[in-house]
């Protein structure tokens, strides 16, 4: 059997698997009539396709070149560690189709535990590479009365499901935190702003949990990031580097942030 084969006969198998072909098509984000193509063995996708679809049935991209039976074997009894992450893992990217309308550059905004009465302003960045959706963030704050100086990346995963936005991050280097965040998607007349709830540990309040509201501001496909990082770091309510919408949002009397006290 040629290798083109084997491709379409284990693509085959592994749409077997699912509920219908459509489906499969939409959450990944391809053109049907091109799936069908791959399908029936008349084209090969590229690997950056076959790479989104590996992701999406729980896979790595070599899988599908194993024989058959193997495939069949690897599908039905998957390794250990994808069985025990797997229905987990299968949750990203969820709509990938409606993710992409969210795509690009953010300027984000939340309350601190850890710097009460200042919005943290950090940037983020939300793409598609090798089959998923992606997260990258830069957090930098400069506390001058407190000689304080934090520079923190963050990586994750985006997922949508039920018209929300999940995103799950961690960040960078050998302290590594996670961070979870739930956004609202654009609303029909208004393409800058997604609102949620943002939930982390606080960095300088005894590493206590705490959870807070949270809005990104889109900023575009390709903005001047030299700028946009510029605008990172402790801003006062009053600072008119605040978006109106921002202030707005995060001053509300609803707004405070929640946290579990220690003696708890």
């Amino acid at each position: 059997m040629q290798q083109d084969d084997t491709f379409a006969t284990n693509l085959r198998f592994a749409c077997a698997t699912r509920r219908s072909i459509s489906q499969i098509c939409r959450e990944i984000g391809i053109n049907r009539q091109q799936f069908n193509r791959y399908i029936n063995g008349e084209a090969r996708p590229s690997a950056h396709n076959v790479a989104r679809m590996a992701a999406f049935f729980g896979l790595s991209a070599e899988d599908f070149s194993l024989a058959p039976k193997l495939f069949e074997a690897r599908m039905i009894r998957p390794e250990r560690h994808r069985l025990e992450a797997g229905q987990l893992l299968e949750g990203f990217p969820g709509d990938a189709a409606a993710l992409r309308h969210h795509f690009g550059y953010y300027q984000t905004y939340h309350l601190s535990l850890s710097w009460p009465g200042f919005v943290v302003c950090s940037c983020a960045h939300i793409y598609e590479e090798g089959g998923s959706i992606r997260v990258k963030s830069i957090e930098r704050i400069r506390d001058k009365a407190n000689e304080i100086e934090q520079f923190s990346k963050y990586v994750g995963l985006v997922t949508f499901w039920r018209n929300r936005i999940f995103i799950a991050e961690r960040t960078v280097g050998q302290a590594s935190m996670l961070a979870q965040t739930i956004l609202m998607p654009f609303e029909v007349h208004q393409r800058v702003y997604l609102r949620g709830t943002t939930m982390g540990v606080s960095w300088r309040k005894e590493n206590l949990p705490y959870a807070s509201r949270m809005i990104w501001r889109h900023i575009g496909l390709d903005p001047d990031k030299r700028q946009m990082l510029s605008r990172c770091g402790l801003l006062p309510f009053g600072s008119r580097h605040l978006p109106s919408a921002v202030r707005r949002f995060l001053e509300a009397p609803e707004a405070e942030v929640l946290t579990i006290p220690a003696e708890y």
